[in-house]
Order: structure tokens, then C-alpha cells, then sequence
């Protein structure tokens, strides 16, 4: 869950999972955070609705490992 102060600078974020307050020092995030922004579309019984949340990184891990099936990972070239 995320908070902007007036000007969009990002305030505050909070782990959906688990509640815990991540660190963020002068608008920028400086943890690690799963962040989800979807649009549901036909065939679902959201249909238009939009979802927005964040993990942090344990309750991540901890969402991962009820997977039957492993996601793909590749690490990244370069970081932007």
C-alpha cells in the first residue's frame, strides 16, 4: 500500500502481507518491494477492476514457496 504527499512524492509504503512500514527517505523506496498493479479483464469476476499492492520481500518469498510450480528467474543485465 503506498502514500503520496501532495506532488505525487511517495510517503509511505506498507507491506499488504504482513503490515510491516518499509523504508523511504526523501520520496525514494530504499528496500526491496513486490509491487503489484492489475487490471482485471473479461472473464474474471473482477472485470475492470484495478489491484494494487506490495510485499515486502519476505512475505514474497513466503507467497512464492506455495507455488507448485517454481517461477522463471533470470538475473538482469543491467539495472536502470
Amino acid at each position: 500500500m503506498r502514500k503520496y504527499k501532495s506532488g505525487r512524492t511517495l510517503e509511505t509504503v506498507i507491506c499488504n502481507g504482513c503490515g510491516k512500514k518499509m523504508v523511504v527517505e526523501k520520496g525514494i523506496l530504499r528496500e526491496g518491494v513486490f509491487q503489484v498493479n492489475y487490471v482485471w479483464d473479461f472473464f474474471s469476476e473482477k472485470d475492470g477492476e484495478v489491484h494494487y499492492w506490495d510485499l515486502c520481500e519476505d512475505c514474497y518469498d513466503q507467497m512464492l514457496s506455495q507455488f507448485r510450480i517454481e517461477p522463471d528467474v533470470e538475473e538482469a543485465v543491467e539495472f536502470i
